[in-house]
C-alpha cells in the first residue's frame, strides 16, 4: 500500500509515522507538503501529529483550509482511506470529516503520558486485528484532546458503530479515573459514517518499535494493511 503523510508548518511526528510505515512496515510512503495540490498517488493519508501553523486560532483551524486539504476533502469524499492522529484529528473535526470536536483539556494543562485504550469495534480498517478485550498502552501529548459531541451526535456514533477506541485503566475498564484529559465517554477515536475516515488522539507510531518497549500500536498498523490486502 501507498502512504502519504501531510506535512504541515508545525508538524512534529510526521517523521514518526514515516518511519514505522516504511521501516517496520515495510511500505512505500510519499510526502506531501501543504501547499501541493498532488496526492502523488496515495492510497492511504495519514495526517500527523504536532502543532500545524502553530495551533493558532485553535488546533487543526488554519490547517483545514491549506491547499492540500482541499485534495484531500475531495478524496475522502469519493471513499479514500484518511487517517489523523493527535493534532490530524483535530484537523478532521475541523474539516467536518468526523463529528464531534476538540476542546482543552479539562484540567487546561498539557498531557504528555501513556494511557490505555480499548478498541470498541473490529469493524473499521485500523481496528480489524485488534482484541476488544484488551488494554493497549499508547502515548498521548496534547492541550486539546478533550473529545466533544453533543447527546444526538454520541447517540449516532454509538448506533452506527462508529467509536474505535475509549481510554480504560490497565485492566480494560472504562471509567472515569481512566479519561485523561474529559473526553466525552472516555472516547478516543472515532470514524465517519462511511467508515474510510479515521481519527484517534493517542500515538500509536510512538508505540511501534521494540527499540522504545512498547509495540501496542502495531495492531493498528497491521490491521490497515491485512484488511486492506484480504
Amino acid at each position: 500500500m501507498k502512504f502519504g503523510v501531510v506535512i504541515f508548518p508545525g508538524s512534529n511526528c510526521d517523521e514518526d509515522i514515516i518511519y514505522v510505515l516504511e521501516h517496520v512496515m515495510g511500505q512505500e510512503v510519499v510526502r506531501l507538503w501543504h501547499k501541493d495540490h498532488d496526492l502523488q498517488g496515495a492510497e492511504f493519508i495519514v495526517l500527523p501529529g504536532g502543532f500545524s501553523y502553530g495551533d493558532y486560532l485553535r488546533s487543526g483551524a488554519i490547517a483545514r483550509f491549506s491547499p492540500i486539504l482541499q485534495e484531500i476533502i475531495a478524496y475522502a469524499n469519493k471513499g479514500g482511506y484518511l487517517m489523523g492522529i493527535c493534532n490530524g484529528f483535530q484537523i478532521l473535526a475541523e474539516a467536518g470529516l468526523v463529528p464531534g470536536a476538540l476542546l482543552h483539556n479539562r484540567q487546561r494543562k498539557f498531557i504528555c503520558d501513556n494511557v490505555y485504550l480499548k478498541a470498541q469495534t473490529t469493524n473499521s480498517l485500523i481496528t480489524s486485528q485488534l482484541d476488544l478485550n484488551r488494554a493497549y498502552k499508547i502515548p498521548v501529548a496534547h492541550g486539546e484532546g478533550n473529545y466533544f459531541a453533543d447527546n444526538d451526535t454520541l447517540k449516532a456514533l454509538n448506533d452506527h458503530d462508529q467509536v474505535l477506541f475509549r481510554y480504560c485503566d490497565a485492566a480494560g475498564n472504562v471509567t472515569e479515573a481512566a479519561n485523561p484529559n474529559g473526553s466525552s465517554e472516555n472516547i478516543a477515536g472515532v470514524c465517519n459514517r462511511s467508515r474510510n475516515v479515521f481519527g484517534m488522539m493517542p500515538h500509536p507510531e510512538r508505540a511501534a518499535d521494540s527499540l522504545l518497549g512498547n509495540e501496542d500500536g502495531l495492531g493498528i498498523f497491521e490491521s490497515v494493511l491485512n484488511t486492506a490486502f484480504s
